[in-house]
């Protein structure tokens, strides 16, 4: 599909979008934003928004993507905003799993919610992902990349937040971009931003001037559109959460645009009459609790919202393998439900045999008329058998960045790579571990280090591989543990661990008043030495330059 295609097909669906987006928003959903503005308006969408159900694992992206993000004519072409080759689902080789807002600016923590968001996740073609990088939104002014869709370059004049380039998707898809930061910088208020390109520090507005002023123009410039009303649905049958600048684009005008200051009030957010009314979870909702090894269990959770309701809801597991699933209570009460946050229900899915397991929860009483069914599924597969693997020399080192390299593990099924980095700045360390699709990861913050190491493990149904070797990176260049003479430790509790290339010999240690404390006739890759609390300096006959290191 070419690209004049696209836009003929998002200028058809901005159509469609006029007749049905708002009849897609579940009575009730945005009750608790009326009566708000500016700050008190964006706390009460993230405290709607960011207590959502959980998918399943990164792993089974993929699985989810087919649902959000493959075009609905039957061909099962992926819909990728990045790029225009043609790439086709389930495979999901040449793509990546694309966190449109960057994890890097709040640290890429998995802990947080928003790591496996969908409501800023998409298929990308690795090239194009790649070549975002980090990168704020923005024009570009002068372009490294351009593959007809999506370009990356300098910024224009006012524009970049202080990021050496910027990312600009192509003018069908600038809208959804837009109103995904939106999404991000409402539900996820509460991070702490490490990168600031687009976001200050606060709770409100939280974008910048010039984030503010680009995003505006983009959300009014590409309204809404009918994949995006379609993938916001699908979202909600599986995160129990909806992107509300897509349900109500003109919220944003009350948060950042020309109603900024005035209250927001929505006419159709509850049920007339007072009648009994569940707003959530719907008929046919689904919790995939995706792929789990046997020996293991996976726990989602479903809110239950409602107002008006007369009595307690009633729960109840059917058939036909619904011994695979559990629930804690079989029923809820109407002060749990007929509440603001309402109540979240955990659903645990254990297996006790390999093979795919369905059942469904019937919900009713309440006052509500009939029942609603959720489907619950998973998958059971055997427990994963992982491969060490080589760990390469990084490649690309600059003062402010290197890629970091491994072999793929042959043979393997492999979901995702970690790469636990160490950091060494001044005898200090501090560890993170960061995920990888490919083969190989962009460090883009190496200039905060003296030097660094990384090792690598493979990924399959949240089971870890062997650890890799590890490889040591300075700014004048790389030694892995099998070739080169430089030494680094890395952070042991009561201790250090030593990392090296080769043996070192006569190795001495310094407290830091100058005093000798210890000595070893030879250090060699993983040896481990325990020292009380204190920093320390280290020389050996191949390492003439102090190393410090601080013993916690």
């Amino acid at each position: 599909m070419n690209k004049l295609n696209h836009f003929a097909t998002a200028l058809a669906m901005v159509i469609l979008s006029v007749i049905s987006l708002q009849a897609q928003v579940p009575a009730g959903y945005y009750s608790s934003l009326n009566g708000k503005s500016e700050g008190a308006l964006k706390t009460a969408i993230h405290n709607l928004l960011y207590n959502h159900t959980h998918v399943s694992s990164y792993s089974d992206l993929p699985k989810y993507f087919q649902r959000t993000d493959v075009y609905p004519d039957g061909s099962s072409r992926w819909w990728d905003m990045y790029s225009d080759i043609p790439l086709y689902a389930p495979n999901f080789t040449g793509l990546n799993r694309e966190h449109a807002f960057p994890k890097s600016w709040w640290g890429g923590s998995t802990s947080t919610p928003a790591y496996i968001d969908l409501n800023h996740l998409y298929p990308s073609e690795r090239n194009a992902n790649t070549a975002k990088n980090n990168f704020p939104l923005g024009v570009v002014s002068s372009a490294s990349f351009d593959n007809g869709i999506c370009k990356v370059g300098t910024p224009v004049a006012g524009q970049g937040g202080g990021a050496q380039k910027v990312f600009e998707p192509a003018r069908e898809y600038r809208g959804d971009f837009a109103r995904t930061y939106f999404y991000m910088v409402s539900t996820y208020q509460n991070l702490t931003w490490k990168y600031t390109y687009m976001v200050d520090q606060n709770l409100y507005p939280t974008l910048n001037a010039w984030s503010i002023n680009l995003l505006m123009k983009w959300h009014r410039e590409d309204p809404v559109s009918q994949k995006e009303i379609d993938r916001n649905n699908v979202v909600y049958t599986i995160q129990n959460n909806r992107n509300p600048f897509i349900d109500y684009p003109e919220l944003a005008e009350y948060l950042w645009g020309n109603k900024k200051g005035q209250i927001f009030n929505e006419s159709s957010v509850s049920v007339p009459g007072g009648e009994p009314n569940l707003i959530t979870p719907l008929q046919n909702m689904e919790l995939d609790f995706g792929q789990v090894a046997i020996g293991k269990s996976a726990t989602m959770r479903l809110q239950f919202r409602g107002e008006n309701l007369t009595g307690a809801l009633s729960l109840l597991l059917s058939k036909p393998d619904r011994a695979m699933f559990s629930i804690p209570t079989r029923t809820i009460s109407t002060s749990l439900v007929n509440t603001e946050n309402g109540y979240w229900l955990e659903v645990t899915y254990k297996p006790t045999s390999t093979g795919t397991h369905e059942a469904r929860l019937i919900v009713s009483d309440g006052g509500i008329p009939g029942s609603r069914g959720i489907g619950l599924k998973g998958e059971c597969l055997p427990m994963p058998e992982l491969s060490a693997f080589k760990a390469l020399p990084a490649t690309d080192i600059t003062e402010n960045s290197y890629t970091a390299n491994w072999e793929i593990p042959e043979g393997d099924v492999v979901d995702y790579y970690v790469v636990t980095r160490t950091r060494i700045s001044d005898g200090n360390s501090s560890v993170e571990e960061l995920v990888a699709e490919n083969n190989s990861l962009e460090i883009t913050d190496f200039a905060a280090s003296t030097s660094e190491t990384y090792y690598v493990q493979s990924c399959r149904l949240g089971e870890r591989s062997p650890r890799s070797n590890e490889i040591i990176v300075d700014h004048s260049g790389v030694t892995g543990v099998d070739a080169g003479l430089s030494l680094g430790t890395v952070f042991m509790e009561g201790g250090v661990r030593f990392v090296c290339g080769k043996a070192h010999h006569n190795a001495r240690f310094y407290d830091i008043s100058g005093q000798l404390v210890m000595t070893l006739p030879t250090v060699e890759n993983d040896t481990e030495v325990l020292l009380p609390y204190g920093v320390y300096l280290i020389i050996t006959d191949e390492q003439r330059v102090p190393l410090k290191v601080m013993v916690k």
